[in-house]
């Protein structure tokens, strides 16, 4: 494989950190990109570490210059904020996202949001939509707008839509799910989750599509 330069937004915790570990064991450069991109405990060759606010077109211009593919994994801690309070970080990240990559470059976007967002809420049963609204409600009515934000672009992009995450090892046996008809809630851990998310920067599998992914017994399809 030709090595590929990778930005990955939200590089410093969660599946945007494991992404970091994946996308540097296949052999790419990484551009890990946070706030708290300094604080990342890993020191590799072929990492960058690039402090900046992924609402900030400044920053994003800059992260964004001699990529290849961008991986947007920007999660938001846990607390009463996403609660109480209206949520738009995902929204505003994206449509500055999105405006600069069609502006300058490169085409390749994938994003993580999760299973509730966009279409994927009305796989949901009745008691699913309860708890995940009034646990996460504001949160993914925002990642439901960056998925039409990105699904309205000129970009080459591909939205996963994780299950419920776990923190278990990389397994590599995980449903890609890409018809309404199969879509389910499950468990996936974030480490599968980031192998997909740089497998899909490193080709064009799954391009314009938004497939929930659940942990399988079977090999991964």
């Amino acid at each position: 494989m030709t090595t590929k330069n990778i930005l990955i937004i939200g590089a410093s915790k969660g599946i945007g950190r494991k992404a970091v570990d994946y996308g540097l064991e296949r052999g790419c450069s990484v551009r890990a990109m946070a706030r708290g991109a300094g604080d990342i405990e890993l020191e590799h060759e072929r990492l960058e570490k690039f402090s900046g606010d992924a609402t900030d077109p400044d920053d994003v211009r800059r992260a964004l210059k001699g990529v290849d593919a961008v991986i947007f994994a920007l999660g938001m801690p846990a607390g009463l904020t996403r609660l109480l309070r209206p949520v738009t970080v995902f929204s505003r990240s994206t449509e500055v996202l999105v405006d600069e990559m069609e502006k300058n470059g490169p085409k390749r976007l994938v994003v993580v949001t999760g299973f509730g967002a966009g279409e994927s809420r009305s796989a949901m049963n009745p008691l699913e939509e309860f708890g995940h609204n009034a646990l996460l409600g504001r949160a993914y009515a925002d990642k439901s707008v960056q998925e039409k934000i990105i699904e309205r672009s000129s970009l080459d992009w591909t939205i996963a839509r994780p299950a419920i995450l776990t923190n278990g090892r990389a397994t590599g046996r995980y449903k890609v799910l890409t018809t309404l008809e199969s879509w389910r809630n499950g468990l996936i851990s974030r480490s599968d989750v980031a192998e997909f998310l740089v497998e899909r920067a490193l080709d064009r599998k799954n391009l314009h599509e938004a497939p929930v992914l659940v942990r399988t017994c079977s090999p991964a399809s």
